[in-house]
């Protein structure tokens, strides 16, 4: 089975008094590279590798920093935060800029490449409820 993996900017915040009280550009304002609603599909094949090439300057560098390990968990298949979201295929991270942080939506796209793997996905249940939430 292929894997692929899409990046949706949710929303961008801004904590302008924090801009003030701790920036050396106190009216930095909000992140410049994304908005939301901003979406992005990572392939990763002999030909194309866009997890390595960090999206060839496509994607902030700090941003990348703080969501790549799950980027890297979903083109691998893997679930990326088994039982802490609501599907394991989606995991909700956040940059790591305190006063103007960026809310991404990662998500796993499972592309089979037989009737069997798309047999065994139709058959899979990647929800997962209050029952099953590991809180730490």
């Amino acid at each position: 089975m292929q894997h692929e993996c899409k990046i949706t900017v949710l929303e961008t915040k801004c904590f302008e008094d924090y801009q003030e009280r701790y920036l050396a550009d106190p009216k930095s304002g909000p992140c410049p590279f994304f908005k939301a609603g901003d979406e992005f599909v990572l392939i990763r094949t002999p030909e194309r590798d866009d997890f390595y090439h960090l999206m060839d300057g496509k994607f902030c560098g700090e941003a990348w920093d703080a969501i790549s390990r799950y980027v890297y968990a979903a083109l691998q298949g893997g679930a990326i935060m088994k039982s802490w979201t609501n599907d394991d295929r989606m995991m909700i991270a956040c940059c790591n800029d305190g006063t103007r942080p960026v809310i991404f939506k990662i998500e796993r796209i499972d592309i089979p490449q037989s009737a069997e793997e798309e047999e065994w996905l139709a058959k899979q249940d990647f929800r997962n409820s209050s029952d099953d939430a590991y809180t730490g």
